[in-house]
Parts: C-alpha cells; structure tokens; sequence
C-alpha cells in the first residue's frame, strides 16, 4: 500500500545535472511514487542566481539559502549537485543534522572528506548515497559495495573522463594533435574553457579515490592517488602504440599488491593492447574493467557524464533513499575495515614503453642496454631506426617497478650518446 505523504527532497544547485533531476522528478512522478512506494516532493531549489528562468520549476520554490533550506527539519533527502568542497560539505553535514539523507554527486568532496562525511551520517542514522559521483549513468559505485560486496576486488581500471577520452580518440582516429583535438571537443562542449580539472587528471584522480576506498575497504584520499596528466601525450606517441598493436587511453587504475597487503591508486596515460575491451570505448564515453576472485571480468560501459546520464544515477540514489526512508533503515555505509596501506606510486610495477633521440653509430644500443641491466629493469623488445647520425631507439620493458625505471631513465640522460628522453609511457592491460 502506498503512503499518502510525500517524501520532501531539497535539491541544492539547478544547473544541467540539477536541472535534469528537477524535469523528471516532474515528468516521472507517477512512476517515481510507485517505486518508492510513497510521492516526493520537490520542497525547494536553492540557488546562486534565483533571478535565472528554470523552465518547469515554482519560482516559489527557489532560495538563495541553501542553509535554511537543509535546516528546515521537513526535509527527508538532500540532492546536492552544486560540487566543491564548500559550501557543499556543510550543507550535506547541516542536511544530517536535521534529519535528511543525502544523495551527492560530489567527486572532489567525497574523494577528499568522504571518511568525514561518511562518520557525519552514521553519527545520524542516515544514507550517504552517491553513484553520480563516478562514471555517470554507469551504475557502477552500488555493484561495488553491494553486488560485490562477498567478493574479493584485485583491480579497478577504467576510461572516467569522457573529455580525455574524446581527446585521445581523435588523435589516435585522425593523427589530430593534441591541441587540435582539444580545440574540437572544446568547440563540441565536450571540454570546459578551462580543461585542467579533466586534461591534468584531476577529475579522473577524485574518481580513482572513490573506487579504490570502495573496492579494497580502505580509506583513499586524493591526496593517495598518483596522478600523471595527457597533455604531453603526442602523435608520434600514437604511432608508436599502432606499431605495438595498441592504443593509448587515460586510465584510473586501482588495485591490490600481488601479496594482498598494500593498494595503489594512479591515473596516467597508458598503450593498451586493442583487443582489450577498454581500447574500443570511443569519443566521450566511459568504461571501467574489474576483475575480482568469483566474479572474474567485468565491465561497465556507457555514457560518464551530461545533464540526463548524471540525472539518472542521482534518480536512482533517490528512489533507493527514499525507500530506505520509509522502511526506517538505511543502506550500507563506509567499508574500511581492511584499512590497507595505500603504497606510493615507485613500488607500482608494469610495463615501460621508452622512445630515446640517440647518436647514430655503434655501441649504442650496448650502452643503453648495459643501464637497464644496471637498474634490474628486463628488456623485451628493442627497436631502433636513423640516418644521417641521428636516431630513434624504442625499448619495452618486462614488468618493472616505476622507481627502477625512474633511476634507469635518470642514468640514460647521462649517456652522451642519448640525446634526449623524447617519450616515457606505461603499457597496461596484459
């Protein structure tokens, strides 16, 4: 039977997320109240700017207050989409106080204060929901605390920025470069007028945190995660990657030491083999791989950002909150009882693709080859072109640790016969 009494939502931020939550709350009450088991009700919007037109939505309902809005103690769930670190943090810790569950899409808040904001709604006894936060539509943050929840995690990769991923695809598609791949996806409204937050890594960086406190039952900060922008990723990188049988992608990639006593977290470009699954994830969309010890491989794909994907994920928190509301419970909290060391990014080992500028004459490659040994760092192939005493030599590692390559790549600038490191890059994936 289904209760007569709405459940009250305030929504903080009304931009394209925001907006979109507010259109098909309206559009889809019917079909909202059914699942829930109860109507909701849109009970306010606050705003920065109450003056703007928001077509579909009471005018009555608009505030500038946020802080009212969260304390008016009616409220049964907080939607917060307005992102930053404040004033969200103490909206959503005010919103618990009063009495409100919240439902966030809040990457760079819960990557840096989500064990803050996690105990503030225990502290409570309300739910802390944000599947938004990561990957969009991509139902993904519920399948890994719940659906996964009796197995054991070993690795999260993923493709969680659709800006890069357009950016990488183009150049690896059309042999665009990086800026003109840029200015297309800019022109696109794929990329923000100021891109750092997607290109440096930042944004893909919050989300690894995220995944990798989920996955492993350990506390990541973004502070944890190594990060490793793609701006300097180049055409001639790409070449390379083609005559390797690979492509290059901007990856989060969260996984668990061989002996399962540390995690690591990193993002960074990386070649990936093109028969992997994430090497065919095109244009703006993301993808995450996750391999764990019953379930084995899975994937999750679809579109990792815009107005309506963000909006259904944040609908769906609300539907689940809501029904936890009304059967006087709420779903899982923070898992970090493993409280797993987080290890630093020069014990993480892989693959190394090295392209060197070198003297073109012989005894080079001995020299070279002579520094890998040195540093404990195996060579698996070698490949080497040139004329006219100048020349390209292209080295793939076996799997290595980023601190014996960083001492090996240090030691390979001091040779006069290298000219210079014209590229580093990790290969995943195998």
């Amino acid at each position: 039977m289904m209760r007569t009494r709405p459940l009250k939502v305030a929504l903080l931020g009304c931009g394209v997320v925001g907006s979109e939550v507010a259109r098909i709350m309206t559009t889809h009450a019917d079909d909202l109240a059914a699942r829930i088991g109860a109507p909701v009700e849109l009970a306010g919007v606050a705003v920065r700017r109450p003056d703007r037109v928001r077509e579909g939505i009471d005018p009555a309902l608009v505030t500038t207050d946020a802080t009212a809005l969260v304390k008016r103690g009616d409220i049964d769930v907080v939607v917060e989409v307005i992102g930053g670190i404040e004033p969200a943090r103490t909206l959503i810790t005010t919103a618990f106080e009063h009495g409100a569950s919240v439902v966030s899409a809040n990457k760079a808040l819960l990557a840096q204060d989500g064990a803050a904001l996690h105990a503030a709604a225990e502290e409570h006894d309300k739910d802390l929901y944000y599947e938004a936060a990561v990957a969009g539509a991509i139902p993904l943050i519920r399948p890994l605390r719940e659906s996964l929840a009796g197995d054991k995690i070993n690795r999260v990769m993923g493709i969680v920025n659709g800006t890069t991923n357009f950016i990488l695809d183009k150049m690896d598609s059309t042999g665009a470069g990086y800026q003109e791949a840029l200015d297309e996806a800019t022109a696109l409204g794929y990329a923000e007028a100021d891109p750092t937050a997607d290109v440096e890594g930042f944004d893909a960086a919050a989300k690894a945190a995220i995944l990798a406190g989920i996955s492993f039952h350990t506390r990541v900060r973004l502070d944890d995660v190594y990060r490793e922008g793609m701006t300097e990723v180049t055409a001639a990188d790409f070449a390379s990657a083609k005559e390797m049988g690979c492509t290059i992608k901007l990856l989060a990639i969260c996984e668990r030491a061989a002996d399962g006593a540390s995690v690591t977290a990193r993002v960074h470009p990386a070649m990936i083999p093109l028969n992997h699954p994430l090497a065919s994830v095109r244009g703006a969309y993301n993808a995450v791989f996750v391999e764990s010890d019953a379930a084995g491989q899975l994937m999750f794909y679809g579109p990792g950002a815009g107005g309506s994907p963000t909006a259904s994920a944040v609908l769906g928190d609300l539907v689940a909150v809501c029904r936890n509301r009304i059967g006087g419970a709420t779903g899982p909290g923070e898992s970090a009882y493993a409280a797993l060391p987080v290890s630093p990014m020069g014990e993480v080992v892989t693959r190394y693709h090295i392209s060197l500028d070198v003297a073109d004459k012989p005894g080079v490659l001995a020299q070279v080859a002579t520094v890998f040994a040195e540093h404990g760092v195996s060579i698996d192939t070698v490949r080497q072109s040139g004329k006219d005493g100048e020349a390209s030599l292209v080295v793939v590692t076996h799997r290595a640790s980023d601190a014996a390559l960083t001492g090996t790549v240090e030691a390979l600038r001091k040779l006069d016969t290298v000219r210079g490191v014209a590229s580093i890059m990790r290969v995943e994936g195998e």
